[in-house]
Formats: structure tokens, sequence, C-alpha cells
């Protein structure tokens, strides 16, 4: 293959979106790993889409990862060949899409939709791609993801990834030019997930050749990294190397499993919130705080929450990637030698609250937020940091599943 500086990781791919017809607030449903120890969400939302066309219907809500079986995967593969059959889906042919994201806090939030080519990126420890992980990939995790992924017509993405452009040169001023392009949709998103408007580009080499432009080190190039999805992207990957292997050199060039659907934002998009991913421990015993303490440099505040001491004040290393490191390392040792302690990961200081209150013996930690400016160079220098140690905004404000890409030939 060729090495990285000869390859394009961004590809324009034919977009295809749900029929005109279609009620896209039942349509757009929130990422899969979100509300996550929250059934009651994905409860309503149900009995809010009922049987209409929707992405609910062609996911697994990872609330339900641990009760995976072959029907429930079969069931999404049966509806992804309805929709087909029911011409639900329609292609916008080769595209990128301007997205502006309006949250629930009215925060604007742009973003551009394209294809990336999977062979410039890898969730592989020390490997240095283009494209990179941001957090370690959790390998257990991605076997059942596959499951669903390689009988799938089509893949629907709530990877986001970030690039770096601090004089946001790119995304924002493709805005400012939003009125010379098609509105491809405008519409409310269910669930509080704010408001939704898309901007079809056809003309996109300028903005590649952007993109490539933004490459600070040639010798050691690197373009995007994951903000949110990295295990799905994973997936991705994974998937197509196992398809790669089954192929001949001239149909691996141009097979449709070989790109990956995302969001790219700019990291220095003011609608952009970072927040801290906080964890909670479930059937953990009384030593678990205390063994903690005494695991962790003592340096900044921050505080836990159980039902038995309700909100209690803590300290955690003061820089974010050690305090992700330490706490992470004490927490699998800890899973290690207690088999009946379980994790969970929660995006939001009152859903950690209300998590933990709805688990009797479980106990919260609310985790720091690292600065956004420290991000891209420490992936740059090899590194990654532990799953699950930032996310962009929480839970609704997540990228809600609308658009899809064909992954096989079959059309």
């Amino acid at each position: 293959m060729l090495p990285n500086a000869k390859k394009q990781p961004i590809f324009v791919p034919e977009i295809y979106l749900p029929d005109t017809s279609i009620n896209l607030t039942k349509w757009a449903v929130v990422a899969c790993d979100q509300f996550t120890s929250q059934p009651s969400y994905w409860k309503e939302l149900q009995d809010f889409i009922h049987d209409e066309p929707s992405t609910y219907h062609l996911i697994l809500p990872e609330v339900y990862l641990e009760k995976m079986n072959s029907n429930m995967i079969d069931q999404i593969n049966h509806s992804m060949h309805q929709y087909k059959e029911q011409n639900i889906l329609y292609s916008i042919g080769k595209s990128m899409i301007l997205v502006e994201r309006t949250t629930i806090l009215n925060k604007r939030r742009l973003g551009l939709i394209m294809s990336i080519d999977l062979e410039t990126y890898d969730y592989k420890e020390h490997s240095k791609p283009m494209i990179r992980t941001t957090e370690k990939t959790i390998i257990e995790r991605i076997p059942p993801r596959v499951k669903i992924r390689e009988k799938a017509l089509f893949e629907l993405s709530h990877v986001m990834l970030l690039v770096d452009d601090p004089k946001k040169h790119i995304i924002e001023s493709l805005y400012q030019k939003k009125s010379e392009f098609p509105l491809l949709y405008d519409f409310e998103l269910n669930m509080h997930g704010g408001h939704l408007r898309g901007y079809q580009i056809k003309d996109c080499d300028d903005i590649i050749s952007d993109f490539n432009n933004l490459i600070k080190d040639q010798k050691d190039p690197m373009l995007f990294v994951v903000g949110d999805g990295n295990h799905s992207l994973a997936t991705a990957k994974a998937h197509w190397e196992k398809v790669k292997s089954q192929l001949t050199e001239v149909e691996i060039l141009d097979h449709p499993a070989r790109y990956a659907l995302v969001e790219v934002v700019n990291i220095y998009d003011e609608g952009l919130n970072f927040e801290g991913i906080h964890r909670v421990l479930f059937n953990v015993k009384d030593d678990f705080l205390i063994d903690l303490f005494h695991a962790v440099d003592k340096e900044e505040e921050t505080w836990v929450y159980s039902n038995e001491i309700g909100k209690a004040p803590f300290f955690i290393p003061k820089n974010a990637p050690k305090a992700y490191e330490q706490i992470q390392n004490f927490i699998d040792e800890y899973m290690i030698k207690h088999k009946e302690v379980t994790i969970d990961y929660i995006h939001g200081d009152g859903e950690l609250i209300e998590v933990c209150q709805n688990h009797p013996n479980s106990i919260g930690i609310k985790m720091p937020c690292m600065e956004r400016n420290e991000l891209f160079p420490y992936i740059h220098i090899g590194k990654v940091l532990p799953r699950k140690s930032f996310s962009m905004g929480c839970a609704t404000a997540k990228r809600y599943y609308l658009e899809s890409q064909y992954i096989t030939r079959n059309k």
C-alpha cells in the first residue's frame, strides 16, 4: 500500500437521505452509545416513534447490548432491506453536507459531513496514521458491533472527527456562504436534541485542499483526530480489514466498505463544549473510595456521589490526562479483583447523580475536563487517552443519525 503521505484521507461520498415524505423528527435519533444506564430514555423514544420509519430501527442502542442476539441483528438488517425496497432513501449524489446544529443550550455548532478513507486511519496503539484515535480502544467491544455491520447494506454514523483550524478558515467560511448552497433539511430533533439544518455542497475540491493545507508536519502528517465515536470508527476499520482480505487488489481500490461517513468539526468551534466523562461504579464496597484516595495525586477538588454519603468532595490530579490515567488504571485493577463490579460512563453532572440515585451500592466520580488546545499536541506525539476521557457536549448534544452511505455494492 502507499505510504500515509501519498494517501488521500478525504473522500466525497454519495449520501442518502430519507424521502421528503418521512418525518425527520422521528427519523433521526441520538447516538446509540448514549443513555446506556437510562433505558427509560430509549423506551420514551420508542413510544414516540412507534412503527414509523426511523433510524431507531436500524441501530442497536447500547443499553440493550448485553441482550443482543442474532434475531435483533437480523431485524436491523431486515429493516434496512425493507427501507431500500420501499424507496425510503434517495441519493443526493456525491456531496458534502454543511451541518448547522443548535443544541438545547442554544449553542450553534457547525460540522461538515464527508467520508474518510479507512486506509488512513488506525486505532492500534503507537500507530501514527493521518486520522488518529484519541482514546484506548477496547478490542472486546468491537466484535459485537462488527456483527451488526457485516451484513448491513448501508451505514449510519455518529462519528465526529476534530480538525485543528484555529483561524476558522474552512467550515466557518463555508457557513458564511450558506445562502449559496441548497438547503437539504431543516427540522427539530426529538428528545431535546435541538435543531438541525443541512446544506449541500457539490464542489469539494477546494475544501479538500484547504484541509490538507492544515497538516503541520509533512514527515508525520496528522489531519483529524476522533472526537466522538472512537469504537464505532474502529468497528468500521475492523470490518473493512475483514472485507479487504477477500478482495482483489483492483477491488480494494474503490470498495464502499473502505470509506466511513463522518462529521468533521473544528476543535475551536464556539458551539463545541468539551466536557469530562464521569464514572459510575455499580456493586462497589466501602473500600473503593478509600483505596482510590490513596491511588491518585491529590491536587484539585472534584466530587463523588453515592446514596449513602450524598455529594462529597474528593481530590484528584490537576492535569486532566493524568487524572483520567490514574483513576481509570485504579478502576481497571479494582474490577479485576472484584468481578461483581461493573462500570458505566455518564455525560452530565445531573445525569451522574440521577444514575447513582437509581442504583444502590453505586459510586459516581465527577471527572475533569480536558482543555481543547491540549488534545492535538498530546495525540500527535503518539499518545492515547484512557477510554472515555472527554466528551463534546452533553448526551442530548451528541450527533443524531440522519445521513447514510452504502457500504456494500448492493444499491
